[in-house]
């Protein structure tokens, strides 16, 4: 599986603009990559060092439109935080 395969899109949230100062990032990732697959998409993608993966499993929510009803997709979540000493990304410096 290739890099960009794995990394989806970042995820932008309340949560996620504040953890941009400490070099926390969020995307949603591949269903079936592990965390080891993610540090390195990460790293071969932005050139950066990534300290460490946490994984999210986030199941779709129900949605209604008139009598009829539905799931969103589900996806997976990967919160990824890079080294002290690793320079930031440089797509999340213009949002902080």
């Amino acid at each position: 599986m290739k890099s960009f395969d794995i990394i989806k899109r970042p995820i932008l949230s309340e949560k996620t603009y504040a953890e941009i100062a400490n070099k926390k990032y969020a995307f949603e990732v591949d269903k079936n990559a592990n965390k080891v697959e993610i540090k390195k998409a990460v790293e071969e993608v932005f050139g950066v060092k990534v300290k460490s993966v946490n994984t999210v499993n986030v199941n779709g929510k129900l949605k209604r439109q008139g009598k009829t009803q539905g799931y969103t997709s589900d996806y997976k979540k990967a919160y990824v935080t890079l080294t002290a000493d690793s320079k930031a990304i440089e797509f999340f410096e213009s949002l902080s």
